[in-house]
């Protein structure tokens, strides 16, 4: 990779945003304007969005938001993140002003109904990598799916500018698993925070295990007959939430989504962002900017 090669950083909106108000509620205080409008969240994603700007120093930004909890995924199975609590009351109207924050910074706001942000950012990882390096800044390890050498995905850890940055052989090295098995341990292990099963009783060691002996889950199942009888029996109970959960874990590379190289440079209008920063009664985030 040449040293002068131009590199995106795709955020995922809503991972920073539920970090932001989760860090700065704690204790019950909300920070809020004169006018009682909350803005705890806005304020937490300016900074961590100001972090990783200038630790991974991109010459492009976008950010990509899911847009509404009804998807392909919700219409696949009924069951999809339907476990999720609905978001604080006091979060709801921060949705629309991070955007406008965001917007106010010249960075495009991406999503697309039907989708979720992973997918748009999946996809525009795929088109932007042709001539870009790309970063994905999320807190989302389904991201890992991405992982190639020209996309390597940014996992935020607990406190403000602790990454831990994913290239192949890092994922190798800390989850003994490449991109593409990302997806298949998903299959077989579920995932309990967006509610699909996988194939009940293998948790994540057994599938870890599987996954490295026989590589894809198309292997394992060739395979089958050498399994122990009890795990054999698992997966012959649950062939069809296999694949559905599979399905469910892989991020879409090919959604109707654009997003213009060029409209993404990372060039702040910096008069833009003070007003919005003004308005929203940021003083002390004024000298992130300059």
């Amino acid at each position: 990779m040449s040293e002068n090669k131009q590199s995106i950083l795709l955020v995922d909106g809503m991972a920073l945003l539920f970090r932001a108000y989760f860090a700065n509620s704690y204790g019950g205080f909300i920070r809020k304007t004169k006018a009682g409008m909350p803005t705890n969240a806005v304020y937490g994603f300016i900074r961590y969005f100001m972090d990783a700007v200038g630790a991974f120093n991109p010459t492009h930004v976008v950010c990509c938001w899911d847009m509404g909890s009804t998807t392909f995924r919700t219409e696949k199975f009924d069951g999809y993140k339907a476990n999720r609590p609905s978001a604080p009351e006091d979060l709801i109207p921060q949705f629309d002003l991070v955007k406008e924050v965001v917007d106010a910074f010249g960075v495009p706001n991406v999503g697309i109904h039907g989708y979720e942000a992973d997918d748009c950012i999946g996809t525009l990882a795929g088109q932007y990598s042709e001539h870009a390096h790309v970063h994905i800044l999320t807190g989302d390890h389904d991201m890992l799916q991405l992982v190639n050498d020209n996309v390597h995905v940014i996992i935020m850890k607990k406190g403000q500018g602790n990454y831990a940055v994913y290239t192949p052989e890092f994922l190798l090295e800390d989850k003994g698993l490449t991109a593409r098995q990302v997806i298949d341990m998903k299959g077989l292990m579920g995932d309990t925070s967006d509610n699909y099963p996988g194939v009940k009783g293998i948790g994540e060691k057994t599938a870890l295990k599987l996954i490295q002996e026989y590589a894809t889950i198309e292997g394992m199942l060739e395979n089958l007959h050498l399994l122990p009888k009890g795990v054999r029996g698992k997966i012959e109970a649950e062939l069809d939430m296999l694949h559905l959960s599979r399905d469910l874990a892989t991020i879409r590379c090919d959604v109707p989504v654009e997003c213009d190289f060029n409209g993404c440079t990372w060039a702040v209008d910096t008069e833009r962002v003070h007003s919005k920063f003004e308005e929203l009664e940021f003083g002390s985030l004024m000298k992130l900017i300059g």
